[in-house]
């Protein structure tokens, strides 16, 4: 499918770049609209539907009247606080009530938090999804997991095409990030040209030489002028440069050297396709095989490698099953699980069920990635479940083993000089991160009424000479819980809070239908709450309460089920609330014969 696309969109994407350049140089925004009156009562809108006031799920849409482009559609992990959600993508809603209006998906990488959500959007609506290789590579892998891989129409480009969507022209720009073939945009429409960066930073020594092109940025800053710039503001909180990722291969040297006789193992993002290439130059150069564990690992090098985006030399890599057959000092293991997650194969090495790894004194873990925020303590607790079982662990603070995939304030300041917006708007960063990024662009020279902080589902309308919000679409975020998607929401994640916190009780009975006696029970089941068997005293009041309570409800003439079990739940919770200071869930279930 991505072959079959690729030879039919670069002969598409070179002559709609040449078409796209003509129009844009022979009728500026000033002339247009001078021309034709129509563009005066019609302002830009740019609608973030994610990645505001949070890391994770982007989303953003651009409008121009009948016309619409969704630039990302990415997820986020659920918080502490919605026990057994599995992710959580964006409220999508507005954008399938106006799918007629969607002339193009584009992408600018491949991360999660940029593609998790295509699946549950491309069910619902047909638009074609416009990507570099190495991204439709992840998202065609995922499409096939939700068997939609038929279905969706990817198109293949390249830095430096133009795409024209509707009243949209969206050139694709270079930039460097954690994961290699990402992308800004630079957004035409018929008020300006509008540059969204995507997540990036300014790497001078990247892995595969190729470096951001400022040069592209600075040339349409200059000679068109960006009416509105977006730009990541993830790292807006840390003075200056972010350092390149080499700084990490120099660390692997180091470490690899010193482990000597023992297993090295290698946690860190599956995404991250530098790293994981470093590292297995470096196993390389020691003469060491790679194996590699954990799902989502597998599935991206696999992918990296047929797209040519990692070079493994026939005979390093094996399977996991066959690390047996090697020795300490001629393994090096890649996993999953640098954050810590429950399920990963870090998680099931450091509490000792793994299938195939048990860790022991001859193994050194370097886990080569930074806590996210939130997730501090789960990584903490694996860092020391694999040092109880002996293995000398390695992490972020000790050395360098870790770089970020994002700007540091100083080359988020020479973006905004480079590009010389109009208008800015910081995205993909909490409140903090955001009012920061604001900061250093009126410190820049941009007039601080040309800068908006908005939120998610919030209209933002621009016009050539303002920017203000007006209005909002419905907006929020869906919790996808195994295969439902939506059916979980705030009732029942508070009755899940509930049994986490103080555990339900079953209040099983029958009645006489005639006479409203009690005929066998009360019997209570507790489950999380109390232990039965060392609590027979307060499960002995529990049921006089229970008969209590029927008796009442029956002689006060409420005989329907409705209003026994409203006053038995009533009186149970007074009680052991009473007597515990708990308040369980109370369940009454009543039979009648």
């Amino acid at each position: 499918m991505l072959k079959e696309n690729n030879n039919s969109t670069a002969k598409k994407a070179t002559t709609v770049r040449k078409r796209t350049t003509t129009a844009v140089k022979s009728t500026p925004a000033k002339k247009r609209m001078d021309n034709n009156d129509v563009f005066l009562k019609s302002p830009l809108k740019i609608i973030p539907l994610g990645g505001l006031e949070e890391i994770g799920k982007n989303c953003t849409v651009y409008e121009y009247e009948d016309h619409m482009i969704i630039v990302d559609c990415g997820m986020s992990f659920p918080d502490d606080d919605m026990p057994g959600v599995d992710i959580v993508i964006p409220d999508v809603s507005y954008l399938i009530k106006n799918k007629d209006k969607i002339k193009g998906l584009f992408i600018t990488h491949g991360h999660e938090d940029h593609i998790g959500s295509l699946p549950y959007l491309l069910r619902e609506i047909d638009v074609p999804v416009y990507a570099t290789k190495l991204t439709l590579g992840l998202i065609l892998g995922k499409l096939k997991e939700h068997s939609l891989d038929k279905k969706v129409k990817l198109i293949e480009q390249k830095p430096g095409d133009i795409v024209r969507a509707g009243r949209f022209s969206v050139e694709f720009i270079h930039v460097n990030h954690s994961i290699p073939d990402a992308v800004a945009f630079s957004i035409a429409t018929p008020l300006g040209v509008v540059l969204h960066t995507g997540d990036f930073k300014i790497d001078s020594t990247p892995i595969n030489g190729k470096m951001i092109d400022l040069a592209r940025i600075s040339e349409l800053g200059n000679k068109k002028g960006f009416l509105a710039m977006l730009s990541d503001s993830t790292n807006a909180e840390r003075p200056g440069y972010t350092m390149s990722e080499r700084t990490v291969g120099d660390s692997f040297s180091t470490l690899f050297k010193q482990a000597k006789n023992n297993r090295i193992i290698v946690a860190t993002f599956s995404s991250n396709i530098h790293r994981i290439q470093q590292i297995i130059d470096e196993a390389v150069k020691c003469g060491r095989k790679v194996a590699v564990s954990g799902r989502s690992m597998i599935n991206v090098v696999t992918i990296a490698t047929q797209l040519g985006y990692l070079n493994i030399p026939d005979g390093v890599l094996i399977e996991i099953e066959a690390i047996r057959k090697y020795t300490p000092e001629q393994l090096v293991i890649i996993t999953t699980g640098s954050q810590g997650e429950p399920m990963s194969a870090l998680h099931r090495m450091a509490h000792g069920d793994h299938r195939n790894v048990a860790i022991g004194p001859n193994d050194t873990i370097i886990i080569s990635a930074s806590p996210i925020p939130g997730n501090e303590k789960t990584v903490s607790n694996v860092v020391n479940g694999l040092m109880k079982l002996g293995a000398h662990v390695v992490y972020e603070k000790m050395y360098d083993v870790h770089v970020s995939g994002h700007a540091c304030q100083e080359e988020l300041k020479l973006m905004l000089a480079l590009a010389k917006p109009k208008f800015f708007i910081p995205v993909h960063g909490e409140q903090k991160q955001l009012t920061k990024h604001a900061e250093m662009a009126m410190n820049i020279g941009i007039d601080k009424k040309n800068i908006l902080i908005s939120e998610i589902g919030k209209i933002i309308e621009l016009t050539p000479n303002s920017i203000k919000q007006n209005g909002a679409v419905q907006s929020g975020r869906v919790l996808v819980d195994g295969l439902g998607v939506g059916d979980v929401g705030s009732i029942v994640l508070r009755d899940r809070k509930h049994l986490a916190e103080d555990g339900i009780i079953v209040a099983v009975l029958t009645i006489d239908y005639a006479t409203g006696e009690i005929i066998s029970g009360p019997d209570i089941v507790s489950r999380g709450f109390v232990y039965v068997r060392e609590s027979e005293e307060l499960m002995n009041e529990a049921r006089k309460i229970i008969d209590y309570a029927v008796y009442s409800a029956s002689a006060n003439g409420h005989g329907d089920w409705t209003a026994i079990k409203s006053r038995i739940r009533d009186e149970l919770s007074k009680f052991l609330y009473e007597r515990t200071k708990r308040s369980p869930m109370i369940l009454p279930i009543i039979m009648e014969v």
